[in-house]
């Protein structure tokens, strides 16, 4: 499922139209970003946690040359899974 596709299903569901669900989905999108910009971590009950790791600086290996690089630290997005999500793949 792809970005439309959510939208469509969105505004099906929850009888809106696919202009406001669109908005409704990038309010949400939006707000995930700015709190974990922040350094917070996000937490919507049954469905998951997104949070954000860190990484630590590392060398690694240029595959076309062989030649050692170093990677810099860096901050990543993470998503734990709730329980209600996944009883519902389950």
């Amino acid at each position: 499922m792809n970005k439309t596709e959510l939208i469509d299903h969105i505004a099906a569901s929850a009888d809106i139209s696919k202009a406001s669900a669109g908005r409704a989905l990038d309010a949400l999108i939006g707000g995930i970003e700015d709190s974990l910009r922040k350094g917070d971590a996000v937490t919507l009950v049954g469905f998951g946690t997104f949070a954000v790791g860190k990484r630590a600086a590392r060398t690694g290996r240029n595959p076309r040359t062989g030649e050692e690089i170093q990677i810099s630290a860096a901050k990543v997005p993470k998503f734990r899974p709730g329980k209600g999500l996944r009883d519902a793949i389950n």
